[in-house]
């Protein structure tokens, strides 16, 4: 980002084929937020996906953990001998069928505190707000505020008839061309202002 080396659009940085970013989704790191793949996406083997939508705002030290972590725990040890190597690779079939809760899913508009942290297959909601120092353990519903270890609801932003109204809105969606006509409705607004610049999108 211009005049700000930490901060770095995550959509032209991706090359795995296990992680989707949409528009305009950024991190924020002092030390190299380029290396966000490798660096905060962790035990990423597949074949579950990371899927972060639009616009949304991932603040330093945010981790994502993947189903790659898992260890068995119904028998009496929990360590991974196979993955070790030698002769212990030839038990490497202990180590498959592992929990696996599916691809770890972001919405859109979503704003990740400092040093927050995603368990595997969570899904997280469109406008939803994760606080510093998070650990999300559980689906997070749209336009929700949850924070702790783990991560608890706090609040909602929004009562159920303006979330189901601001969905229905889905600005992230609209032409950036439009969005940059609305920015303060987007920021500022009402959602009677944010429905009127909906009304006014260009017909395809």
């Amino acid at each position: 980002m211009l005049g700000q080396s930490r901060v770095v659009l995550l959509k032209p940085l991706v090359k795995s084929e296990l992680i989707e970013v949409g528009d305009f989704s950024y991190y924020d790191d002092p030390d190299d937020p380029t290396a966000f793949e490798t660096r905060n996406v962790l035990y990423h083997y597949g074949p579950e996906k990371l899927v972060i939508g639009k616009y949304c705002a991932l603040g330093t030290g945010v981790r994502f953990i993947m189903n790659g972590a898992n260890h068995r725990m119904d028998g009496p040890s929990t360590f991974p001998f196979p993955s070790m190597g030698g002769s212990w690779s030839e038990h490497f079939d202990l180590l498959t069928g592992l929990p696996n809760r599916g691809d770890t899913v972001v919405g859109n508009d979503v704003w990740f505190g400092y040093g927050s942290t995603v368990m595997p297959g969570v899904r997280i909601g469109h406008g939803a707000i994760i606080a510093a120092g998070s650990v999300v353990t559980s689906d997070v519903p749209d336009y929700g505020i949850v924070g702790g270890n783990p991560a608890r609801p706090i609040r909602t932003r929004h009562d159920e008839e303006t979330v189901a109204r601001l969905l229905a809105v889905a600005w992230w969606d609209w032409p950036v061309e439009h969005i940059t006509e609305h920015i303060r409705t987007i920021m500022s607004g009402s959602v009677d202002d944010l429905e009127k610049a909906a009304s006014a999108l260009p017909r395809r």
